[in-house]
């Protein structure tokens, strides 16, 4: 906890498009132990842009972890995953791939494309609050990330 507290608070960066989701992520991230700071885009160009820091995203902090939705509008979900993991300057972000799909070509796409996790997001509210809060724990409070 004392490194965390030394380096800020935890930025996540949430790639959806669809607006209760993202209300539903934040309100588990809120819940949080580990301070966090969720920044949101909704589609991939936009997300690309954020994470390379580019336009009205200039000075928007590098994140510590993406989230990711596949059914995107502009570039779908796949294709950032391949862009992010073939950025040099980006490709260390874990990224956990969250998403309604179960496709088992999705899910075998995402891990060609070097997806450091698949989740499908569950239709019940509090299981899919349970998944957000997995995650957190994992991916912010127990996983050593690359700074």
């Amino acid at each position: 906890m004392i490194a965390e507290l030394a380096r800020g608070p935890m930025e996540i960066l949430l790639i959806e498009d669809n607006p209760g989701d993202v209300r539903l992520t934040r309100e588990a991230l809120k819940e949080a132990r580990v301070s966090n700071q969720l920044h949101t885009v909704d589609d991939g160009v936009k997300a690309l842009e954020f994470l390379r820091q580019q336009g009205i995203y200039a000075a928007m902090p590098r994140p510590d972890l993406v989230l990711l939705d596949l059914n995107l509008p502009k570039m779908a979900g796949l294709e950032v995953l391949r862009e992010i993991k073939q950025d040099r300057r980006l490709k260390t972000i874990p990224v956990v791939v969250l998403t309604t799909s179960q496709s088992r070509d999705d899910i075998a796409g995402s891990y060609d494309l070097h997806a450091n996790c698949y989740v499908s997001k569950p239709v019940d509210l509090e299981r899919f609050l349970h998944v957000i809060r997995s995650i957190e724990t994992f991916w912010l409070a127990t996983a050593k990330l690359p700074s």
